[in-house]
């Protein structure tokens, strides 16, 4: 058996696909913009609503004005996947959402013996607990209740570009309008892990990033943007928001 440091990137394999994987739906307020596949299982395709998917010839996936390609260059590239589309794009999702539970067990497992990293300042950041001159450095971030980013937070990488984060919750995670998480130091939204056993909101305006292991459903309202993937165990929901694929590097 393969063990992990507390440290380790969160595996998340076939889910890693997904720009967006949910099990219950996936719902836009046009105009939003996705930059990468979405997919829904094991509902069906109808719990897509507010793309106005058209599915291809193939048969084997949808498009949609407001699904991209990653690159987001090009618009009608993004592919939208659910199981009654095909026999073996079913069982290539459930395969996808196995690995995104088993990706959220393996967060929330990851033990933390560091004192001062256990409800970091009570469960509110910003400031004084991860602001500009406390910056988030690598390691497990254990919460015992939700998490509020009452400001802009920082992530500092140490000019390391595998540093990890995992960050712990067992509420929900609220972001408030027109607040940033900024990324310093060689830090890569894909190496940041949220976990969150709750719901998350990321207000109007508000600029998230990482990879959000969602036990329930997540609202980003208008004008928010996400930077890196949205797994989700129910569902996600998006007032003309920008979702966009992490960067490889």
């Amino acid at each position: 058996m393969t063990m992990t440091s507390a440290t380790d990137p969160v595996y998340l394999g076939d889910a890693e696909d997904y720009v967006i994987l949910a099990k219950t739906g996936i719902s836009t307020v046009p105009s939003s913009v996705v930059k990468g596949s979405i997919g829904v299982s094991p509902i069906a395709a109808e719990a897509m609503t507010g793309f106005s998917l058209i599915l291809d010839g193939s048969g084997d996936f949808a498009t949609s004005a407001q699904l991209y390609d990653v690159n987001g260059t090009e618009a009608i590239e993004g592919k939208a996947y659910a199981p009654d589309y095909d026999p073996a794009i079913a069982s290539a999702l459930t395969t996808a959402v196995g690995f995104m539970e088993t990706a959220y067990t393996d967060a929330a497992g990851r033990t933390n013996s560091d004192a001062a990293r256990i409800n970091l300042g009570g469960g509110t950041l910003g400031g004084a607990f991860g602001g500009v001159t406390t910056k988030l450095t690598s390691g497990v971030y254990t919460f015992g209740t939700g998490v509020d980013i009452a400001e802009t937070i920082y992530f500092d990488g140490e000019n390391n570009s595998t540093s990890v984060f995992i960050i712990q919750m067992t509420g929900n995670l609220l972001q408030a309008a027109n607040t940033k998480v900024i990324l310093t130091n060689g830090t890569l939204a894909k190496n940041i892990f949220w976990q969150i056993s709750g719901n998350v909101e990321v207000g109007a305006g508000a600029e998230m990033q990482g990879i959000l292991l969602v036990k329930t459903d997540i609202l980003f309202k208008t004008g928010s943007k996400l930077t890196g993937r949205v797994l989700s165990q129910t569902a996600c929901n998006l007032q003309m928001a920008l979702i966009d694929s992490p960067p490889a590097v």
